[in-house]
């Protein structure tokens, strides 16, 4: 063999190897941040999986100890989850969809040029930037007959016969979280769809105008479709976030009155910390987590098919 023959042979081996170290040098510098957001979100993930089949009651410690399923047996006879479940959807959806129409409407008003319309982009982020305990304190005192002048305004447009306050209304309590959350996560639609309404190109519309386009013409062919992708991750992510959103219940109502206004995030925050029964809780938090799985699946595959669709 000769030394040409030797050095090639040396080269094809070699080629496989630094090959490998070419994959794996990336994960190599990721490591520390992977090993940190496993420690950080995996561990408690899985002792929070592994409580939900534990008794770990710190009103009763004598009975800590593996259950099985005894939990999520508990969870399908408990009345108060499915009414915490049906709470759930009624928050999410009345407060999304208000959220997002009004900000898209916001979006579309906000991306034409007019004066002032940087000042007015930074009045309707304000909502946004007030915590949200305080903001719930004063949508509390705004529903409050005594000091508030909603309760009025609803008496005198014939709504409710005379001001009273809502939130000590089991059949109605439930709506004045919503109508906070409304105001509370309209700015979250309105920037992000304005960011990406900003992003398409004006001269498609310069195009269907010549084409004599109507305005809703324009917003169903153009703007729909390229702010489709958009909306479904938007939709996704307030979704989500607004089903774990339990601040406002708690601070206005406090699930009450009578339990009527929990919704499921808000019940495992009461199980957890006013109860001190973490086995259920984390039951509790299993059942969130796994509705929430399906849904964020389901609307990344109808985001795949929009893309594609684009």
């Amino acid at each position: 063999m000769t030394m040409a023959q030797t050095s090639s042979s040396g080269n094809g081996r070699g080629r496989p190897l630094k090959r490998f170290q070419w994959l794996i040098e990336p994960y190599l510098y990721l490591s520390p941040a992977i090993i940190l957001i496993a420690l950080v979100m995996l561990v408690p993930l899985v002792v929070g999986v592994s409580y939900a089949f534990q008794a770990i009651d710190l009103l009763d410690p004598f009975t800590t100890g593996w259950v099985g399923l005894a939990n999520f047996e508990k969870l399908w006879a408990d009345r108060l989850f499915w009414k915490a479940l049906t709470n759930t959807f009624w928050w999410t959806l009345g407060s999304l969809f208000f959220q997002f129409f009004l900000g898209l409407g916001l979006a579309l008003l906000l991306n034409k040029p007019f004066a002032g319309r940087g000042l007015v982009q930074g009045l309707v982020f304000l909502p946004w930037a007030v915590p949200a305990f305080l903001s719930g304190l004063n949508w509390a005192w705004l529903f409050n007959p005594i000091i508030g002048p909603i309760p009025h305004w609803l008496a005198a447009m014939g709504i409710m016969e005379k001001p009273q306050n809502i939130l000590a209304n089991p059949d109605l309590a439930l709506w004045g979280p919503i109508v906070a959350n409304i105001w509370f996560g309209i700015p979250f639609f309105a920037i992000t769809l304005l960011a990406a309404l900003q992003s398409i190109p004006r001269d498609l519309y310069e195009a269907a105008a010549i084409d004599g386009a109507s305005l809703w013409q324009s917003f169903i062919k153009i703007t729909v479709p390229f702010l489709a992708p958009t909306i479904a991750i938007t939709v996704m992510l307030r979704t989500i976030w607004i089903a774990n959103f339990a601040d406002l219940i708690y601070i206005m109502t406090g699930g009450g009155p009578a339990n009527s206004t929990h919704i499921i995030s808000s019940y495992i925050f009461t199980t957890a910390f006013r109860r001190l029964d973490f086995g259920y809780a984390s039951t509790l938090a299993i059942a969130l987590l796994v509705l929430l799985l399906a849904y964020a699946m389901l609307i990344l595959k109808m985001r795949k098919h929009l893309v594609k669709g684009i």
